[in-house]
């Protein structure tokens, strides 16, 4: 495994550090001022300037009018978006369409992906279930009464950005026990949205479904897709969940080198200084942690490795725990360090604190993903 990125990934964050400085995170509302979501759609102008500077097609094909990158290059990008809690689909639909283009039917990946990277198209996924604790494929039912169509019934909480994508990935299960993965357009027949409120005010959907019909083209079935794309957005997370608290953690040794008490900076007190040192320990492991699980994905992922290395769901979970339990803590410690600011709902700080619970708990929590760490350890014992 080789840590250095390649020129290509260099560009990729250097493209998006540009695009981002435009943005300003004290205009990102704040959830606790607004009643309801705090806005009604998502940074269009934002949106279009990411399809201008071409990294909505950064891990398209040429054949589709992308770059060809990977999702190292991916989270490059999603890392520099959280720094300025930039309010855009881009993980939900890059995701997706990487899972059309490598799962996908030929002629689903000529209808979508061109249009996704010039911009025109929004994707996401539903990937919490009826709950947000039980697989999402069991929250969705899909049959195949005629073998032409497919028809799906069930519902799938928490789904981002769904009053405004043009196709929802749903997985969904069989009678015969296997997972699919429908591409509906928001407005199919059947479809109804409801909305609900996110953590960080954001505006998530309950997505009902009621013998919603699907062509065989719209319908991914070969159930490598769902697991491959549920990993790659578990490991997008963990990127945002980085550059949160990489901005945090830059926001806290401002402060306290400018806050004096009794004459000094307080970052020269040993208390302050510790509680930062072990906040920038958090940072480094999330991004050795999101980097492995990054570059698994890159490689294929797939079962156990060489050596009885654990399969990509592994490497996902220990990211997931380290992105989880690593920013909430770096949050906090900003807080505490901030004094009075810190609970300061006008102060930027209270904005990144919600998104970070709102990470942390997205697509489980770091106690849901030792779970299954446990459950892979057992399955495949390391030695």
């Amino acid at each position: 495994m080789d840590f250095t990125f390649t020129e290509e990934q260099q560009a990729a964050t250097e493209a998006a550090k540009a695009v981002f400085a435009g943005a300003a995170p004290d205009a990102v509302p704040s959830p606790a001022l607004t009643p309801g979501a705090v806005a009604d759609d998502f940074d269009r102008p934002l949106w279009a300037k990411l399809a201008g500077a071409d990294l909505l097609s950064l891990l398209l094909d040429p054949a589709h009018g992308g770059a060809g990158l990977d999702p190292i290059a991916l989270c490059l990008v999603l890392r520099e978006s959280a720094k300025v809690l930039a309010r855009v689909p881009l993980l939900e639909t890059s995701a997706v369409a990487l899972a059309v283009q490598r799962y996908g039917t030929k002629e689903l990946a000529e209808e979508l992906l061109p249009r996704v990277g010039r911009g025109e198209l929004v994707l996401t996924a539903a990937a919490h279930g009826r709950t947000g604790h039980d697989p999402a494929p069991l929250a969705v039912t899909a049959r195949r009464p005629d073998h032409d169509e497919w028809v799906l019934d069930g519902v799938q909480t928490v789904v981002p950005w769904a009053q405004h994508a043009d196709r929802i990935a749903v997985p969904a299960h069989t009678g015969e026990g296997r997972t699919v993965l429908a591409l509906i357009p928001r407005d199919r027949t059947g479809v109804t949205l409801t909305d609900q409120v996110s953590t960080s005010g954001e505006l998530l959907a309950e997505v009902r479904l009621d013998s919603v019909r699907t062509a065989p083209h719209e319908t991914i079935t070969d159930e490598a897709a769902w697991e491959w794309l549920h990993a790659l957005l578990t490991t997008g997370t963990c990127a945002q969940a980085l550059g949160i608290g990489e901005h945090v953690l830059a926001m806290s040794a401002e402060y306290t080198s400018q806050r004096e008490q009794f004459g000094f900076p307080v970052a020269t007190f040993q208390a302050v200084a510790v509680q930062a040192a072990d906040r920038y320990i958090d940072l480094r492991a999330m991004e050795a942690t999101l980097w492995q699980a990054a570059w698994r994905l890159s490689t294929g992922g797939g079962g156990g490795g060489a050596g009885g290395a654990l399969p990509l769901a592994g490497d996902v979970a220990v990211a997931k725990i380290w992105a989880s339990d690593g920013v909430r803590r770096t949050v906090q410690t900003a807080q505490h360090l901030h004094g009075g600011f810190g609970a300061d709902t006008d102060y930027p700080l209270h904005r990144y604190h919600a998104w970070a619970k709102q990470l942390e708990l997205s697509l489980g929590p770091a106690a849901a993903h030792e779970e299954a760490l446990g459950d892979l350890l057992a399955a495949h014992p390391l030695g």
